[in-house]
């Protein structure tokens, strides 16, 4: 493998996880090799993913669609298993795949219940005899995104306005939307209402603050909390783990 080049999950050791930017704007290309040890779950982000996930005992792989969760996913896959996949920045799946986003909602749904079985194995046989699972699945969601109409923009700019904190009722008021519209956009998009969707990335803006470095007070101020104590309330009520588990490992 050159230098630089782009680890597949073949290549990934047990527990170690690997990303970088898809093809597909505002996308990430990600592998993992399912350790045999405790594993953190997975948390909201507001986003979905495509996964090619392939058992230990090199069987046949699968396609699963990760709908948008609204609190902590297990992981539980056996040890071993492997995965390459795509997440899709928040909005951008439901449209691409032609799914429902609400009602995937904290689910794991196998594609064949989701689209005409035809499509699944052509898709799964690419996928089988590529070389690089990861990056042949990253070139197809490119290529599908190209054929498919373009996202609304209102919808990216609900997520902009959303993760600087701005209130819902402000940011109906920007995007020119009466509140029930902008719910309604937002959960055929994002699979749940603004609030939930404010609070989750509000969260993910939080992670990104300590992972600077900066204190869980400081931190709580710079993402939008009231204080310390409803950071930690929100961190529980959405991961599940202590504020120090979350935003100190």
């Amino acid at each position: 493998m050159r230098p630089g080049e782009p680890v597949e999950p073949e290549a990934v050791g047990p527990g170690a996880y690997r990303e970088r930017p898809a093809g597909l704007p505002g996308a990430v290309l990600w592998s993992r090799t399912l350790p045999s040890g405790p594993v953190r779950p997975v948390l909201p982000d507001g986003c979905m993913d495509l996964l090619w996930t392939r058992p230990p005992d090199g069987g046949p792989g699968r396609l699963t669609v990760a709908g948008p969760d609204t609190g902590p996913h297990p992981a539980t896959d056996v040890p071993g298993t492997r995965y390459a996949a795509v997440r899709f920045a928040p909005g951008v799946a439901p449209a691409l795949l032609g799914v429902a986003p609400y009602e995937l909602r904290d689910r794991r749904v196998e594609l064949a219940d989701l689209w005409p079985a035809s499509q699944v194995r052509a898709l799964a046989g690419h996928l089988e005899a590529a070389p690089a699972p990861g990056r042949a699945l990253d070139a197809w969601a490119a290529r599908r995104a190209a054929e498919r109409p373009a996202p609304d923009p209102r919808l990216s700019q609900l997520v902009t306005l959303l993760a600087a904190g701005t209130p819902v009722a402000g940011a109906a008021k920007n995007l020119g939307v009466g509140p029930r519209r902008l719910h309604q956009l937002s959960r055929d998009a994002f699979g749940y209402g603004p609030k939930t969707l404010g609070r989750i990335l509000r969260l993910g803006r939080a992670r990104e603050l300590a992972a600077a470095g900066l204190p869980v007070a400081e931190v709580a101020h710079r993402a939008g909390y009231a204080d310390q104590p409803h950071l930690s309330r929100e961190v529980r009520a959405l991961t599940g783990l202590t504020p120090g588990a979350l935003l100190g490992g």
